[in-house]
């Protein structure tokens, strides 16, 4: 019977509970209790965890709903079904996520599960619902807005590519799950065909139909779902042969991986005294025994060339202690080399597998990684909030690396995109320019109340009070790191070092590397292009990236001749009397100018008003329109109804998308000074 204190169809106003006054709560209890001892309230409803519990999968059977089912099956004596002879093998994973507010690591997933390449036909994945075969995903986080937490499952088949429809079957499984577990359920799902088994993730909303907190029994989502995914399963394929299961455990023998056959010596391994299995045979040993002991020492020689298993005597065996976690990361690595396998096919390219470089999350990268984006997905058991990069590096090698989902999506490279991976330390901030500058006019102190003083003064500052307290936040993150110290409300002491400890402090603030988008153009068009690209960077520097030569290095060198000759034939440059190739001066700023120029010819035939070069110097006021990708870098098309400007893009202006916007051209870009309410750019 649920608790009669959580039924949402009963809730006594009893008027407004002050924080000393438990009287009304109690009252609400009671009256509650006493509907239920009269029968009132048996609908089951949402239980409470209880304290202490980790997460969902970790609550104990008779917690949440789907409790009964669970206890009800794992009782019976017919037991679970997958346990049983004939029934189909699926594989579920379950987790849930907190929801947390401002997050966008749902969008994240959710935009990641339909990713390319995930349908038979190589195309997008396409969300449904149950009653919808196109469901509008932002719409469903719209709903999900406030829950306190998402469901995310993994449903697999073993025989996954025999049944005829997923999105039928993954239908009919939410509508049993959403019976055993007495409520109806928001969901999601998305097919994919782009590994070995056909698989379908499912998103759902942490509340129940009523709107309530959603619990669901540990044991549930341990075994329930997959026990009513296995019966639809049986049902559609019928009863699993015993050759067919026979010829499965055969191709197990060899997998680098942890397999059934695995798990059954482990328990063998468990039970026997000093953990030997006895493998010997037996006397009028019947024929099933003898099938079942062959795929073990089949599995067991398979594992002693791993190193995993060793035979002390004749038919005798004994496992080598850590062996499930080899086979675990075992069976990881070879798919994330599948993946990378994958990605390099569909770009035409091969790679041996000894300049595959997968790094350990665990550890920052030893050096910074550059190089061409040729994939990207879902880390880790795809369940979670880490997205996984390939990256095919001049340094002649492909390299795996995961990153937060956040942190990868805000930077969103297209495939075939160079970008950069590490903990770079980059220039200091402007921020941090402004506070040392100012404090070391002032003998190591620095004062906001001067620095707002400063700013009124500077006509180009839209808001100085949010100019200022930007400043201020600053510093409390640095105060926080240890680098700054905080004298009073208005004064800071602030060491002559300053900007190096800023820079450590932004380094060192996670081991996670970041991602960096060196051109969003793949290196075919930057050839071609009339704009400053990634290529011409390289040509330029005095310390360029150096390549290997071999794998995408080799690529580069050549499209690096290539973008020479093409400055050659544009009057870009010319060869001197030694055979040197010069370059004109200040090559990037006039190729950035000429791109600009006619990007924004074009785009004025499409608009009513006409295109102006921004100077430095100028102040660009008007409405930020759309983000245009050149090759010389993001612009922000602002227009302010007699004419619109390209100015130098930054991540802190896509919040202020479609609002009026202000910022200063300076030389080395643009400084925008933002309404307090949208945060500030500087």
């Amino acid at each position: 019977m649920a608790r009669p204190d959580d039924d949402p169809r009963l809730r006594p106003r009893l008027g407004r509970t002050r924080s000393r006054d438990h009287r009304r709560v109690l009252a609400a209890t009671q009256i509650k209790r006493a509907i239920s001892r009269a029968g009132a309230l048996a609908q089951p409803s949402v239980a409470t965890p209880p304290v202490g519990a980790r997460s969902l999968a970790d609550l104990p059977a008779k917690h949440g709903r789907g409790a009964a089912f669970a206890r009800g099956r794992a009782a019976s004596p017919r037991g679970w079904s997958q346990a049983r002879p004939g029934a189909r093998r699926v594989v579920v994973k379950a987790r849930y996520v907190k929801m947390r507010a401002g997050s966008r690591a749902a969008a994240v997933h959710l935009r990641y599960l339909q990713r390319d390449g995930v349908t038979r036909e190589g195309s997008p994945g396409q969300l449904y619902s149950a009653t919808v075969d196109r469901a509008d995903g932002r719409a469903f986080l719209d709903r999900s807005e406030g829950d306190p937490r998402q469901f995310r499952l993994i449903v697999a088949a073993e025989d996954g590519a025999e049944m005829s429809d997923l999105r039928a079957f993954t239908r009919d499984l939410m509508r049993q799950v959403e019976r055993d577990l007495g409520t109806g359920l928001d969901w999601v799902a998305v097919d994919h065909f782009n590994t070995a088994h056909p698989h379908t993730h499912i998103v759902i909303r942490g509340v129940d139909e009523a709107g309530e907190n959603l619990v669901v029994a540990g044991a549930y989502l341990a075994h329930g779902i997959r026990e009513r995914a296995s019966e639809l399963v049986t049902i559609e394929l019928g009863p699993e042969s015993t050759m067919e299961r026979q010829a499965k455990l055969v191709r197990e023998i060899d997998q680098e991986r942890l397999t059934r056959i695995d798990r059954a010596l482990l328990r063998e391994a468990g039970n026997a005294a000093g953990g030997v299995i006895d493998l010997r045979t037996a006397v009028g040993e019947p024929r099933s025994d003898v099938d079942r002991r062959q795929l073990r020492i089949g599995r067991l020689h398979a594992l002693e060339r791993l190193g995993l298993a060793e035979e002390i005597a004749t038919g005798r065996w004994r496992l080598v202690p850590g062996m499930e976690e080899t086979l675990r990361a075992l069976g990881e690595r070879g798919d994330i080399i599948k993946t990378m396998h994958h990605a390099l096919t569909r770009h035409g390219a091969e790679r041996g597998a000894e300049q595959f470089a997968i790094h350990d999350l665990r550890e920052p990268l030893a050096a910074p990684i550059t190089g061409r984006l040729l994939g990207r997905g879902l880390g880790g058991d795809e369940l979670g909030d880490r997205v996984h990069l390939i990256v095919d590096g001049l340094d002649g090698r492909v390299h795996y690396v995961e990153l937060p989902a956040a942190g990868a999506d805000a930077a969103n490279p297209p495939i075939g995109a160079i970008v950069a991976l590490g903990a770079e330390r980059g220039a200091p901030g402007a921020a941090d320019r402004n506070i040392a500058d100012l404090a070391h006019r002032t003998a190591g102190i620095y004062r906001p109340a001067d620095h707002l003083a400063t700013a009124r003064a500077d006509p180009g500052i839209a808001d100085p009070e949010a100019y200022v307290e930007a400043h201020v936040r600053r510093l409390e993150a640095l105060r926080r790191a240890g680098a700054v110290q905080r004298l009073d409300a208005d004064h800071w002491r602030i060491p002559a070092d300053l900007e190096q400890r800023a820079a450590r402090h932004d380094t060192g603030r996670s081991q996670m590397p970041s991602l960096r988008v060196l051109s969003a153009l793949d290196l075919e068009t930057q050839i071609r292009s009339d704009g400053g690209t990634w290529l011409d960077r390289q040509l330029l520097a005095r310390d360029p990236v150096q390549v290997a030569q071999g794998g995408f290095g080799l690529e580069v060198e050549v499209a690096l001749e290539r973008r020479r000759q093409h400055h050659l034939s544009h009057g870009d440059a010319r060869r001197d009397a030694d055979g040197g190739v010069r370059y004109r001066r200040d090559l990037l700023a006039t190729l950035e100018r000429r791109e600009l120029a006619r990007a924004g010819g074009e785009l004025a035939t499409s608009r009513a008003v006409p295109f102006r070069m921004a100077a430095s110097g100028d102040t660009i006021r008007g409405t930020y329109c759309e983000a245009i990708q050149l090759a010389s870098g993001r612009y922000a098309l602002v227009e302010n109804g007699q004419e619109f400007t390209l100015v130098p893009w930054r991540p802190v202006i896509e919040r202020s998308l479609g609002r009026e916007v202000v910022g200063l051209v300076t030389g080395g870009g643009i400084s925008w000074q933002l309404g307090r309410d949208r945060g500030l750019g500087i």
